[in-house]
């Protein structure tokens, strides 16, 4: 097979998958907490056409001759920078400020990380249970659900949160006081390698590292939670509309590649008969 074939395919293929990546952007600009991707390449395998030392007399050759043979998506990278802070009508709307994440208990039991903070709460066997939309628990700093109480001696709605995340409630002089729990932050040490799960939702992975708890760590910056706030996605759609038009490009360049080589090698052809 011509060289030029297989190797503008391969652009194709990998244009195709950042296209792909740009609309998943672009599909999730109003979606709270969500992270934008970003495609990488790596180049293929080179062959050797002729070596530093090939020449027809034997002299030495300071260069070789090799060719690449194509490209191939390496990753697609999550960026973890900082999205805008939207104000939330909801009294369970919360934002982060820095590199934690909220602990979730999924249905199979096993523990999440979200930056999506829009939270309600739902009734289960213990009492008013603070959960994620799906009805997921939230996890306080000991990695258990937080259960604010009975509905006899909790309202929900007059729950307030400081910038730790310690859940308060007002006394009898309408001053508020701990309530003795802790909305959990963890923070990784390559968030990049979190596994996604989905519904804005990661899995710790061996990239990732273990998670790293805020509340037993003095060795990492503090994360801040803002009541009356969801973060933001923190896509950048005039950039994504600029990477589309880019890939776009790219993309027809490797098609009038193929169609090209297909031309030459019919004019080959011909030259037989």
């Amino acid at each position: 097979m011509v060289r030029s074939l297989w190797t503008a395919a391969t652009g194709m293929i990998a244009q195709q998958n950042n296209v792909d990546t740009i609309a998943n952007n672009l599909a999730n600009v109003n979606t709270t907490g969500y992270k934008t991707e970003t495609n990488e390449f790596k180049s293929l395998l080179y062959q050797t056409i002729q070596t530093k030392t090939t020449t027809a007399n034997g002299e030495q050759k300071p260069i070789g001759a090799q060719v690449g043979l194509g490209v191939r998506n390496a990753a697609i990278t999550s960026q973890f920078s900082q999205g805008a802070f939207l104000a939330s009508e909801s009294n369970f709307a919360f934002a982060i400020g820095g590199g934690g994440f909220f602990g979730i208990r999924g249905e199979d039991g096993k523990t999440y990380y979200t930056r999506n903070g829009n939270f309600n709460v739902s009734m289960g066997v213990d009492g008013l249970t603070l959960t994620d939309m799906n009805g997921h628990p939230v996890l306080d700093t000991e990695g258990e659900p937080i259960v604010l109480g009975s509905t006899e001696d909790i309202v929900a709605g007059n729950v307030t949160v400081d910038a730790s995340g310690n859940l308060l409630y007002p006394d009898e002089n309408n001053n508020p006081q701990p309530m003795g729990m802790q909305i959990g932050l963890w923070q990784f040490q390559n968030p990049a390698g979190l596994n996604k799960e989905g519904d804005t939702l990661y899995s710790v992975t061996a990239a990732s590292g273990e998670p790293i708890n805020e509340a037993d760590n003095d060795n990492v910056t503090p994360s801040v939670v803002r009541q009356g706030y969801l973060e933001g996605s923190n896509v950048q759609v005039a950039d994504e509309m600029v990477n589309l038009i880019v890939a776009q490009r790219a993309y027809e360049l490797n098609s009038k590649a193929i169609t090209t080589t297909d031309e030459m090698m019919q004019l080959a052809n011909q030259l037989k008969r």
